[in-house]
């Protein structure tokens, strides 16, 4: 205990002190995993992840070298454990990098605007479903329903003209094409 509270530990004990809140509050679900830290050099891995590692890591390095230095050389452990750490989470971060695809995440929100094929005998305000094709090229089949007296059939063109979050399914309505 004396060790993790005196120089040159006790300068990432306190950070440890912060990411161990930080994963209480992320565990109880005040908050979540959101954003990653491109300014770190770990692009595309939740920052919280990124940093919990890192400050660990430093911390540990800290602890391990103010154990073997001594006089002015211990102002460079923190220095050179943060140097340490820095290197050993890109290493320990690399595998999560291959698991987190690029880019924004598509949502079902992109659908809007798109035109849909309905595959189901009808679509009517209460039932129906039709596949829609994504930009990357892949379709899925989605749940549709039409407002006031629209009645679609199977195989007749649809336009997705607002989704409804709360009942999981997209507003659809005919669509002509201009040909």
């Amino acid at each position: 205990m004396r060790v993790a509270l005196s120089f040159p530990t006790a300068v990432f004990s306190f950070l440890l002190i912060v990411v161990v809140g930080y994963w209480i509050v992320v565990i109880t679900g005040i908050s979540d995993l959101e954003g990653d830290a491109p300014w770190l050099g770990f692009g595309g891995v939740p920052a919280g992840i990124t940093i919990s590692l890192l400050v660990a890591l430093a911390w540990l390095l800290t602890l391990i070298g103010s154990q073997f230095a001594a006089g002015p050389l211990l102002w460079a452990v923190p220095v050179l454990a943060l140097g340490g750490a820095w290197l050993a989470t890109r290493v320990l971060i690399a595998p999560l990098r291959r698991l987190v695809p690029d880019g924004p995440q598509p949502s079902r929100g992109d659908f809007v605007g798109q035109r849909c094929v309905i595959r189901t005998g009808r679509a009517t305000p209460d039932f129906g479903q039709a596949e829609v094709t994504a930009a990357d090229g892949s379709s899925a089949v989605v749940q549709v329903r039409t407002t006031g007296q629209d009645r679609l059939t199977r195989g007749q063109t649809a336009l997705i003209f607002e989704y409804d979050a709360d009942g999981e399914f997209f507003w659809v309505m005919p669509y002509e094409s201009e040909q």
